[in-house]
């Protein structure tokens, strides 16, 4: 009789420390944080980053904007429509951050490559000097694919107002004129509705690998056609 009621009080023991283990698990699951994104708007940023004009603006979304790939296409806002988006700034010639930067994009271009949903777009600070012809040879030789990665040329007024006032890619101030110049190592997340998700430093591979983490939640169904 005694080594029964020590063999069902071992039972029920373990019964105990079981269910113990089971609760303090589903505790963990429901009290671990979902993962989200930001929305930034212009107030949640460096103010150094963000010109005077939008600076108090609310429910940010890119620019419209029309440029040139390195196809010699036209491309605008529509374009993009229902795509997530990767954008920095750079410039064929550059020797320090650019090749970089490059490299970095290529990263997230190849964990990308079979997803349409993803656009990738870098935009040229020279584009005097960034001709079509010159982009598409730079392409070929970084291994750009046009698919899903676009080099973009076109007014340079227009592609530093975008730095400036849409994607607050750039530290330093102007006005896009002969003079001026961007230099920076922002990558910039943008999601399908056009708001800006998240800043990484394009030369930092840590941070490129939060970017495409990043964008892979982006492309969860549960972060689809999300419009708030």
């Amino acid at each position: 009789m005694t080594a029964t009621r020590t063999h069902r009080a071992r039972w029920a023991f373990f019964a105990y420390i079981g269910i113990a283990v089971v609760a303090i698990s589903i505790g963990a699951v429901l009290l671990t944080p979902e993962k989200q994104l930001p929305v930034y708007q212009p107030s949640d940023l460096n103010p150094a980053l963000v010109d005077e004009a939008v600076l108090g603006h609310e429910d940010h979304r890119i620019l419209p904007f029309e440029l040139i790939n390195q196809n010699g296409d036209t491309v605008r806002n529509e374009d993009v429509s229902g795509q997530v988006l990767v954008v920095d700034f750079f410039f064929t010639r550059c020797a320090t951050i650019c090749p970089l930067l490059t490299t970095n994009m290529k990263r997230v271009q190849d964990r990308m490559l079979l997803d349409d949903r993803v656009r990738l777009m870098s935009h040229s600070v020279t584009p005097v000097a960034d001709s079509v012809s010159v982009l598409k040879a730079y392409g070929e030789a970084k291994g750009v694919d046009s698919d899903r990665w676009w080099l973009l040329t076109g007014d340079k007024t227009e592609v530093y107002k975008l730095a400036r006032k849409s994607y607050f890619a750039a530290l330093d101030e102007g006005d896009g004129g002969f003079q001026d110049f961007v230099h920076t190592e922002n990558m910039v997340l943008v999601d399908t509705l056009g708001r800006l998700r998240g800043f990484y430093d394009g030369t930092n591979l840590d941070e490129v690998n939060q970017l495409v983490q990043d964008l892979e939640f982006l492309l969860t169904p549960l972060n689809q056609g999300v419009t708030e």
